[in-house]
């Protein structure tokens, strides 16, 4: 019996990402699409390309809106995508074959890629993701940085990989920074997480630069390697900040 394929993609006013996202999916069986509601043109792209759409708002939760995707899929497998993410030819093939053969979960490899700037250390190597996995037994757990868990062995799939395109402007960027700060600290208020100044504030943000731009090699990818380092660190450093504030004074200075 053939195990079909179930794409499921998380969406919000993607029409800048979503054809080429979609045609790179164009190999599987089923595409499962859960609108955070889109105001562009975002649903009508899904519609030619024969997605099957579902409407149900995020509200800051990855983990909640992934496994309602996953439990719309009908199909034996599932692969999860985001819509800045292209499937390379070579990669659908080798999930396919991947699909005829036992109960296993796949980790695939991103790569990052952008338009005028090249960056393949620090903070945006390429790295393993755990994406492709028999529908009944994968869950994702998590709001900020999803957990996938799955009843399954784990194996890494050598294959082209995912092709990400994270972001397209440094206000894009820097949006997104200041996005997942907000949630990991509301996320570390509500699991009443300990938070020193030194440790966290200050010790945390060096160690990040440290770690991204010398111990990644970040470096090495020049100006480019050098913000990226330079910003997380701002990053690890105001979720940690803000959370402090919270804690201690409401979030109010």
């Amino acid at each position: 019996m053939k195990k079909g394929i179930s794409i499921v993609l998380m969406t919000r006013n993607e029409e800048i990402n979503l054809e080429a996202c979609l045609k790179s999916c164009s190999f599987a069986d089923e595409i499962i699409l859960i609108d955070d509601g889109s105001t562009d043109n975002t649903l009508s792209i899904a519609e030619r390309f024969g997605a099957k759409i579902f409407h149900r708002a995020l509200n800051g939760d990855w983990a909640a809106q992934q496994n309602f995707g996953i439990a719309q899929a009908s199909e034996y497998w599932v692969m999860l995508m985001d819509a800045d993410e292209r499937i390379t030819p070579d990669l659908a093939s080798k999930l396919k074959q991947a699909a005829e053969g036992e109960d296993v979960a796949y980790l695939v490899q991103r790569h990052n890629k952008f338009k005028n700037i090249s960056v393949t250390h620090g903070a945006l190597r390429p790295d393993w993701v755990c994406r492709f996995a028999p529908r009944t037994k994968i869950e994702i757990f998590g709001q900020v940085h999803p957990e996938i868990r799955v009843g399954c062995p784990k194996k890494r799939l050598q294959s082209e990989g995912l092709i990400h395109y994270p972001y397209r402007t440094w206000k894009q960027y820097i949006n997104k920074l200041n996005l997942y700060s907000d949630l990991a600290a509301d996320r570390y208020l509500s699991e009443q997480k300990s938070v020193y100044f030194l440790r966290d504030v200050v010790g945390r943000p060096l160690w990040s630069f440290f770690k991204i731009y010398l111990l990644n090699r970040g470096f090495l990818d020049g100006k480019a390697g050098f913000i990226f380092s330079v910003n997380n660190a701002v990053y690890t450093m105001n979720k940690y900040a803000k959370y402090y504030f919270l804690k201690h004074y409401s979030g109010e200075l």
